[in-house]
Formats: structure tokens, C-alpha cells, sequence
């Protein structure tokens, strides 16, 4: 409106105090408006992915995809919990992909998560590699995704990934940020899809659900084989979660949001 003065503008007349407290308010803001949730993103990415990598390294073979499944769904659960207030709890750039399709996340800050969450799954993989002993750190290819070895497991790997996120990426959306349906137990719910992808696709793809997972092994250990399904798959997953709510089920604020962009 025309009376009012923008968050930044500073009003001269007002003295030194006036202009000093201003340009405070206003770098306070943009620190939390941007530079705070990309941290955290960067954080929780990190801490997930330094557990998921370990529950996978130290994972004993009487076990299966138990281990690794519990590990990650409860360390998901747990950030998402911690940190989610903060920058959403996203930790996973086709989770961001899909919130920022219905209306959860400015889109400026898209490419700055992907890249505090790239730069988490480097970081987690990192201090996995550096506290596990190099004989089981090799022996589990250093955590990285190789549940694929050849061509023709390539379409079922990431039709598996695609189905897997999807559900990971509806859990998200419709658990924390759609106003019809998030609830306060979001971080379990999400948590628990993570887990219950692991234990039914693990052994097809690998669940990994999340291109930040795949890349922080991927480069600690330098296995790339067939990584690109680990990247199409999940962003595929969050496109298509991204257009389903924002076409048929997403609630009235949501379509507001979209309907002004």
C-alpha cells in the first residue's frame, strides 16, 4: 500500500538510530529468511546422511535392510523434527522439487537447497568414511547405491525409484506443508515412509529416494555406476507428487499461492 514504508526502506528523517535500527531489522530478516534454512538444510542433510551411510557400512549381513532401514527412517525423523521449523526439514532435493511445486518454497531458495543438501550428503559421507575401518568401508562400497549391475535392471530400478519417492515425497508435502492435512506427527509419518520404502524396494534399487544420498557415496567411494538413475528417479517422483496436488488435491491456500505466481 502506498502509506506503508518496505521492510528494507530506510526513513532519513528519522535520525542515525532510526537508519541503524533498520538496516539491522532488515539483514536480520534476510539472514533468516535465506541464509538460516539453507544452514540447517546443509546440517540436516549431513547428520542424515553421516547415519545412513554408517547404518549401511556397519550393517551385518544376518540383518538384511533392516538396520539400514530403521537407521534412516528414524535419523529423518528425528532432523525433520529438530530442524523442520527452520527450513522445512526438506534434506532431499526432489522432496524440495515437490514443495516448491505447491507453493511450500520460494522458488529462489530452490537451487540454494539443493545445493546446502548436495553439500550435506558430501560432508555425511565424508565423516562416515573417516570413522569406519577401511576393510568395511570398501567391502559396502563406501554406502554408495550399486544395487544395480547391468542394463536390463536399469527400467525396474527406476520404475522402483520413481514409486518409492513418490511416496516419500506425498508424505512430505501432504504431511507438512498442505494446510488441509499436516499434522504434528509429520516427522514420524515421514520417518516411517523412508523406512517402509527401504524394507520393500531395497533390494530392487536401493531405496535411495534422495540424489544427496546417492552423491555424497558416490564421490567418497567413486562408484558411478548407473548413479544417473539415482538422480532421474527421485526428481521424476517429485515432479509428478509436485503437479498431482497442485492439479487435483491440494487446498485452497495452495491453489491461491499458485494461482498468483
Amino acid at each position: 500500500m502506498s502509506g506503508e514504508t518496505p521492510m528494507c526502506e530506510v526513513d532519513l528523517g528519522g535520525g542515525k538510530v532510526k537508519e541503524t535500527s533498520m538496516a539491522s531489522r532488515c539483514r536480520v530478516s534476510c539472514y533468516e529468511r535465506y541464509v538460516q534454512p539453507c544452514m540447517v538444510e546443509l546440517l540436516g542433510s549431513a547428520l542424515f546422511i553421516f547415519i545412513g551411510c554408517l547404518s549401511v557400512i556397519q550393517n551385518s549381513p544376518d540383518t538384511g535392510v533392516l538396520q539400514p532401514a530403521l537407521a534412516h527412517g528414524l535419523a529423518l525423523g528425528l532432523v525433520i523434527a529438530t530442524l523442520g521449523n527452520i527450513s522445512g526439514g526438506h534434506f532431499n532435493p526432489a522432496v524440495s522439487l515437490g514443495v516448491t511445486l505447491i507453493g511450500g518454497l520460494n522458488v529462489m531458495l530452490l537451487l540454494p537447497y539443493w545445493i546446502a543438501q548436495l553439500l550435506g550428503g558430501l560432508i555425511g559421507s565424508a565423516l562416515a568414511k573417516a570413522v569406519s575401518p577401511e576393510e568395511r568401508f570398501w567391502n559396502a562400497t563406501g554406502a554408495a547405491f550399486a544395487a544395480v549391475q547391468e542394463q536390463g535392471q536399469v527400467a525396474v530400478a527406476l520404475g522402483a525409484e520413481i514409486i518409492l519417492t513418490m511416496l516419500l515425497v506425498l508424505a512430505v508435502c501432504m504431511g507438512a506443508v498442505n494446510e488441509k492435512t499436516k499434522s504434528p506427527l509429520a516427522p514420524f509419518s515421514i520417518g516411517l515412509s523412508v523406512t517402509v520404502d527401504i524394507l520393500a524396494g531395497g533390494g530392487i534399487s536401493g531405496a535411495c529416494m534422495n540424489p544427496a544420498r546417492a552423491f555424497g557415496p558416490a564421490v567418497m567411494a567413486g562408484y558411478w555406476d548407473f548413479h544417473w538413475v539415482y538422480w532421474l528417479g527421485p526428481l521424476l517422483a517429485g515432479l509428478l507428487v509436485g503437479l498431482l496436488i497442485r492439479l487435483f488435491i491440494g487446498d485452497e491456500k495452495t491453489r491461491l499461492i499458485l494461482k498468483a505466481r
